[in-house]
C-alpha cells in the first residue's frame, strides 16, 4: 500500500478514536483526516464480539447524542445502592436528587463500537478528504505521515504496548449475565467486598437479568470461572445476599485482568493520547470509557480550531501549542477521575479494621449529605470541569 499524507491521523478504531473522527468531521467536514483501523470492515464481524456491559455516564450520552451515536438498547439506571459485604455504611443514589434523566446507562461494548461506526459511516459521503483504512497493526507504522498524530489504540491492562505510571491491583473482573428473582427496573448494586467490588448492574435483555461484574484475587475469580453453574450462583448467593432474591442462572462468564495504567505527558511533539491509550482505570466506577469520550471530545475542538482555520495557522509550532492547551485543559478531569478510581479500588479492598470503620463512616456520611453525595455524583456523570 502507498504512503499517503494527511493533516490528522488517529491510530485506532476502538469507541474513542471513532468518535475522535466523528466530532472532527462534524465540525469541520473539509478536515484532511484519516483514520487507521484494525477492526474489519464488515460491522457483522463485530456483531458476535465482545458483548459485556459497559457503564456510560449520562454525560457521555448527551456527548455521543450530538453525532447520533446512541445505541437504541441500553438500559438505564434510576438508582445506585451502595454498601460493603458484612460491615455498616450504605448510600442511595437516585436520579431525583440530581434532577437528571438517568444517572448513567448499560450498554454491551458491541453495540457502542459499532453504532460509532454507523454514525462515522453517515458522515463520510459528506467528508471529501476523509479515508478510513482497514489495516493490519503490523502495517500501521508505515502508510501515513501526518502533521497531528492521535494515539487512540487503547487496549486492556497488561495487553497493551506501553506502560508508564500506575498498579496492578493483584485483581480480575468476572463479568457475565446473571438472571434474578426479584430485581427492581433501572437499579444499579455495588457491594464492596473483602476482595474488591460486586457490581450487579441492568441489561437491556429486561428487569430479571442483569449485568454482573465481580472483582478479585486472580486465583479466586479463576477457580469462580471454572465452577459449575449452581456453585456460583450459590457462591454469588452468599457474597451478594438475598436483597434482589436468589441467583437463578449464569452464563458468559469471561475474566479481565485489573489494573492502572497512565501516561503522565499525554502529548509529545505533534503526538497526542486519548482513552485507554492515555489512560487504563479499573471498572469500580465505570469511568474509563467516560474519560476516554470527555478526551476525545475536547481533542476534537482543539484540532478544528487549528486545522479549520489558515495553512499560515497550521505550522508545527501551533500544533505543539495546541496541543498543550489540550492536555492542560485535561489534567483537572484525568487527575481526579484517576485518584478517585485508584482510591477507591485499593481502598475499599483493605480489612484493616480503621479502615473498615472509616469506608462505613465515609458511606454513612455520603447519604447523611446530600451536598456531597450530589458533587460525587455529577463527577461521575459529566467529569471535572
Amino acid at each position: 500500500m502507498s504512503r499517503s499524507n494527511c493533516d490528522i491521523l488517529i491510530q485506532g478504531g476502538g469507541p474513542v478514536g471513532l468518535a475522535c473522527a466523528s466530532w472532527v468531521l462534524q465540525k469541520f467536514p473539509d478536515a484532511r483526516l484519516t483514520l487507521l483501523d484494525r477492526n474489519p470492515l464488515d460491522d457483522a464481524d463485530l456483531a458476535a464480539a465482545d458483548s459485556r456491559g459497559i457503564a456510560l455516564s449520562h454525560g457521555s450520552k448527551l456527548l455521543l447524542d450530538t453525532i447520533h451515536a446512541w445505541p437504541t438498547e441500553c438500559a438505564d439506571i434510576h438508582r445506585v445502592h451502595v454498601s460493603q459485604a458484612g460491615r455498616f455504611g450504605r448510600a442511595l443514589m437516585t436520579r431525583e436528587e440530581l434532577h437528571q434523566d438517568a444517572l448513567g446507562h448499560i450498554i454491551r461494548y458491541r453495540d457502542i463500537h459499532i453504532t460509532l461506526r454507523q454514525a462515522l459511516r453517515a458522515m463520510q459521503s459528506k467528508s471529501p478528504h476523509f479515508v478510513w483504512q482497514h489495516i493490519d497493526a503490523k502495517d500501521e507504522d508505515n502508510l501515513v505521515s501526518a502533521k497531528c498524530v492521535v494515539h487512540a489504540e487503547g487496549g486492556l491492562f497488561k495487553k497493551q504496548d506501553w506502560v508508564e505510571s500506575g498498579r496492578d491491583y493483584g485483581q480480575s473482573a468476572l463479568v457475565g449475565l446473571v438472571e434474578v428473582e426479584n430485581a427492581a427496573p433501572h437499579q444499579a448494586w455495588e457491594r464492596f467486598t473483602s476482595e474488591g467490588p460486586l457490581a450487579v448492574l441492568p441489561s437491556h435483555y429486561g428487569p430479571h437479568i442483569l449485568n454482573l461484574v465481580w472483582c478479585g484475587s486472580p486465583e479466586s475469580s479463576q477457580r469462580r470461572l471454572q465452577l459449575s453453574d449452581l456453585d456460583f450462583l450459590t457462591s454469588l448467593q452468599n457474597e451478594f445476599g438475598a436483597r434482589i432474591g436468589r441467583f437463578l442462572k449464569i452464563q458468559d462468564r469471561r475474566l479481565y485482568e485489573l489494573g492502572l495504567n497512565y501516561r503522565k505527558q499525554i502529548t509529545k511533539d505533534n503526538e497526542v493520547w486519548i482513552g485507554n491509550a492515555a489512560q487504563t482505570l479499573h471498572p469500580v466506577a465505570g469511568q474509563g470509557l467516560n474519560l476516554g469520550l470527555r478526551d476525545a471530545f475536547l481533542l476534537a475542538e482543539k484540532l478544528v480550531g487549528v486545522f479549520a482555520g489558515s495553512v499560515e495557522n497550521q505550522t508545527t509550532i501551533r500544533i505543539q501549542e495546541a496541543l498543550e492547551e489540550y492536555s492542560q485543559s485535561r489534567k483537572a478531569d484525568r487527575t481526579t477521575t484517576i485518584g478517585l478510581t485508584d482510591f477507591m479500588a485499593r481502598v475499599f479492598t483493605s480489612n484493616l479494621a480503621p479502615l473498615v470503620v472509616a469506608r462505613g463512616l465515609a458511606l454513612s456520611a455520603l447519604q447523611w449529605l446530600p451536598p456531597v453525595k450530589t458533587a460525587l455524583a455529577r463527577q461521575m456523570m459529566f467529569g471535572r470541569r
